[in-house]
């Protein structure tokens, strides 16, 4: 075979770059509270303990950004961003929307194979919650949430709830040291309705699910008032 048609049958092969792997560590670092509201960052800084140049830092500082997590101020540090209680409640009101509507269409979809793969979640679950492990808990929080869009047919709404929940993760991380059962609970109650394929029950149970929050954020704000930034709202 020659070069040329041997490029055209051959595709490079992905690997995660410097600038995804600033990100992932910082993303999880944030979200975890190691990283808490406004927390002074710098690119040089961050690079230096990091073993890398200023330009995945750069470029990773820019996403996070973009997520709601850093506010990057020219001329001045960057800092990790107070959590908008306005924010969560909207990020709530677009996750409680658009994954009612997944669930309604996984309720369609699924089949044994989907049902199956949920299980292994939700099992993964259960161990995280008897381990108290609360970072692997809220990834697989994620993944439960994120495998539902794309099994239903509807990856793409994923996209668009991650784009709008970084406030909502760090309340959500918060929560889980007093209310991984009652997530996992409510887990169980969703998967329990997609098996029956009752859409209505589905729906309704991913609503109470994310509704929690709202009771949730204040004991989480009373505890933690520093954190927040902006006053606290009733309801969107």
């Amino acid at each position: 075979m020659s070069d040329s048609a041997l490029l055209k049958v051959l595709e490079p092969i992905s690997r995660p770059s410097v600038t995804d792997a600033v990100f992932e560590e910082l993303h999880r670092q944030i979200l975890a509270l190691d990283l808490p509201p406004g927390t002074r960052m710098s690119e040089v800084d961050v690079a230096k303990i990091m073993g890398v140049s200023r330009q995945p830092v750069r470029d990773a500082f820019y996403r996070l950004s973009t997520l709601g997590f850093l506010t990057i101020r020219p001329q001045r540090a960057t800092v990790v961003s107070a959590i908008s209680e306005a924010a969560v409640m909207q990020a709530r009101f677009i996750r409680s929307a658009i994954e009612a509507e997944t669930v309604r269409m996984a309720c369609v979809r699924l089949g044994e194979g989907d049902f199956a793969a949920l299980d292994t979640v939700l099992e993964q679950q259960r161990a995280a919650v008897e381990a108290r492990d609360a970072v692997g808990f809220h990834a697989l929080d994620d993944l439960f949430h994120r495998e539902i869009c794309e099994r239903s047919g509807h990856g793409f709404a994923w996209d668009i709830i991650r784009e709008n929940k970084a406030h909502m993760d760090r309340v959500r991380f918060l929560s889980l040291s007093f209310a991984s059962q009652d997530a996992f609970g409510d887990h169980l109650q969703v998967m329990a309705a997609l098996r029956a394929r009752d859409a209505p029950g589905a729906m309704a149970a991913m609503h109470a699910h994310l509704s929690r929050i709202k009771v949730q954020i204040r004991r989480i704000r009373s505890e933690h008032e520093a954190f927040f930034d902006g006053e606290p709202v009733l309801d969107i």
